[in-house]
């Protein structure tokens, strides 16, 4: 197995990234008039070529590839390309910077396929007409920057920083270890088309909020107790097609001394949809559709959450929020084949006691195992 021990340059990095004055989302859009360093990185095999790294910010050893920038204030975009089945990324930088994917399928057998150690932003551009793949191995080896510190590894796909996804090719990432991809920030979604499967943990894993503007999504997660996406903060639907499926059973939690199920999306604050589409299906024993710690609000779009599971550990609900569920636009549509369709914490045995309907919806139906709400 190969162990990686990063280059003196990482040490220059350790004091962590500063504010950065360089809005890369510009180039991206194609409105940026900025100098960009563009450095390409093909992959063949067990090797990578490289070219355009006027600075020597890219050292190699194989097929794994780190980007070191050192203290640089210059903007950079990597764009990648070609095949390897075992190879990786590691990014180290101090200031926002750009990715573009054009037609690249990276593996790593024993380690996230890209992973950026900088908590600035990473603009993920899907190049139009591409398709590019990632995904990690089943068990991951350490990795230690200069000082001998483990760095973090969380995903086939991982960034420290924040997540803009741009661009309208494809994207497939897979997670065999960990989650399918995750950043220690938050995400925005747009554009491009991203299939995230995890076959343990979670699809999508962020801490700071999962922003979902456009673009195709198409979610899954196959792991007892794993969730579609998993946020620490709040999620918010305004645009875009997603598709989210679980099938795993829930599991034992000895720390809480109680069950954890799967779920399409796990919030532990706010879920808020105002537009695009939204479809859920959770098929394992005690499954959840959204499940929250706070409110779930849906003024647009069309929400569509079942869950098809037993309650022998514990009570499936196609949408669950300990502090309340309001619709006042859109259609709305939650179905299980056991226990509630919708709760919102309340003990009362009248369905419509367990959400809130605001406005005056075109029809409603709402009953324990199902509720079609159209405005």
């Amino acid at each position: 197995m190969k162990k990686i021990i990063l280059s003196v340059l990482s040490a220059l990095l350790i004091v962590g990234c500063k504010n950065d004055d360089t809005d890369f989302s510009a180039y991206i859009n194609g409105t940026s008039s900025t100098t960009i360093n563009i450095i390409n990185i093909v992959y063949n095999g067990t090797s990578v070529s490289v070219s355009g790294d006027k600075n020597g910010y890219v050292t190699t050893n194989g097929a794994d590839v780190l980007v070191n920038t050192g203290t640089s204030s210059d903007s950079l975009l990597l764009v990648l390309s070609g095949s390897s089945s075992d190879g990786s990324l590691i990014i180290y930088r101090q200031r926002k910077f750009g990715i573009r994917l054009n037609g690249v399928s990276i593996n790593n057998e024993d380690g996230p396929a890209i992973n950026n150690q900088c908590g600035k932003g990473l603009y993920i551009e899907v190049a139009d007409g591409t398709t590019n793949t990632l995904s990690d191995g089943a068990s991951y080896i350490d990795v230690y920057d200069a000082s001998g510190t483990s760095i973090d590894q969380k995903g086939a796909l991982f960034s420290e920083g924040q997540i803009f996804f741009s661009g309208t090719g494809t994207l497939n990432v897979t997670g065999n270890c960990k989650n399918a991809i995750a950043s220690d920030d938050y995400i925005v979604f747009g554009e491009a088309t991203i299939k995230a499967t995890a076959t343990v943990g979670n699809a999508i894993k962020v801490k700071d909020g999962v922003w979902i503007n456009s673009g195709v999504l198409d979610i899954s997660a196959t792991a007892d107790g794993g969730r579609g996406i998993k946020c620490d903060s709040a999620v918010v639907v305004s645009g875009g097609t997603t598709t989210i499926t679980t099938s795993g059973d829930c599991v034992y939690d000895e720390e809480t001394a109680d069950y954890s199920s799967a779920a399409c999306i796990k919030s532990d604050w706010t879920f808020t949809m105002t537009g695009g589409t939204l479809t859920m299906t959770s098929t394992g024993d005690g499954g959840k559709g959204v499940n929250c710690d706070k409110d779930i609000t849906v003024s647009g779009g069309t929400f569509v959450a079942r869950t098809t599971g037993s309650n022998d550990y514990a009570k499936p609900k196609a949408v669950k929020s300990d502090t309340g569920i309001i619709v006042s636009g859109g259609s709305f549509t939650a179905t299980v084949n056991k226990s509630w369709a919708c709760d919102n914490g309340t003990d009362s045995d009248i369905p419509s006691d367990h959400l809130t309907v605001q406005g005056t919806p075109t029809s409603a139906t709402i009953a324990k195992k199902s509720v079609e709400i159209v405005f």
